[in-house]
């Protein structure tokens, strides 16, 4: 029992394990994923629906969108930005992982008459001929990805924008960073029963890696056959740091936002919303 609870407890490297597929492909917590993205009252795996039309609002105006935009959509999830994206006559790609948020998409997209390109695959692996006016990817999901992945998502992006292409992502801030604090818990179906139908056990452990900005919530599930452990981790930047980084990889940063309703920037800012086109 003591060797288990260490294990449990033992903090990994930084992005030493990766496994959004459990969060995504997953029949059980894809079903959940998507029930809160569907839920327009709350920021958990979507924005709250004011924002979402805030944001769209300010993405139409911002980026010309009309009739001859072509936009890619990286983690799409069931569509919230790609079904209105193409209500306003922008020919629309959404990419994602999840089985069970792009069938609700197409879904969607079929009973409003749009005509919406949805691939189902990790957006790490996603290529295509087609070239982008605009491609976005939202909610912070690029501080999900570790440095090589970044790198590849950097360079895929670059590859599929058009000459004067814009990309639009978010990212937490350092005040996020500084926000949250190290804490180990554990509770019978934690997330209300998020992680699986049948009982378990959930230990949360919560670690911060001061030198990269890193925060990792570590959840190790067990139930009565097996155990699984899930690890998010969220890279955290300041203005500097992620101008830098873009431009490592071969963009010019336009403007720093403080989200993607284009709010201007503050001290107090948890999120950075950057506008980046190819240098």
């Amino acid at each position: 029992m003591f060797q288990e609870l260490k294990e449990i407890n033992l903090r990994p490297a930084p992005f030493q394990f990766y496994t959004a597929d459990e969060l995504w492909t997953n029949e059980h917590t894809s079903k959940q994923m998507l029930e809160y993205h569907l839920n327009e009252s709350i920021d958990m795996s979507s924005r709250n629906k004011s924002f979402i039309e805030r944001s769209l609002e300010w993405i139409v105006s911002r980026f010309g969108v009309d009739e001859s935009t072509e936009i890619a959509d990286f983690g799409c999830g069931p569509g919230l930005y790609t079904t209105r994206l193409a209500e306003q006559g922008a020919n629309v790609t959404g990419i994602d992982f999840s089985k069970n948020s792009i069938r609700y998409a197409k879904q969607t997209a079929d009973q409003k008459g749009l005509k919406i390109n949805y691939v189902l695959t990790n957006y790490l692996d996603f290529d295509t001929i087609d070239k982008f006016d605009l491609i976005t990817m939202i909610m912070c999901d690029f501080c999900a990805l570790n440095p090589n992945q970044r790198k590849i998502m950097l360079s895929k992006f670059r590859s599929l924008l058009k000459p004067e292409g814009s990309l639009l992502l978010d990212v937490y801030s350092l005040n996020s960073f500084n926000q949250k604090e190290e804490s180990t818990t554990y509770e019978l179906n934690q997330l209300n029963g998020f992680w699986s139908p049948d009982d378990y056990y959930c230990f949360v452990n919560t670690f911060k890696y001061e030198k990269e900005k890193v925060i990792l919530d570590k959840y190790t599930i067990i139930e009565e056959t097996r155990k699984r452990v899930v690890y998010n981790w969220l890279q955290c930047y300041s203005k500097d740091s992620i101008r830098n980084e873009f431009e490592d990889n071969g963009f010019k940063v336009e403007e720093l936002y403080a989200d993607v309703a284009g709010k201007a920037f503050s001290p107090e800012s948890t999120e950075i919303a950057i506008v980046a086109k190819k240098a």
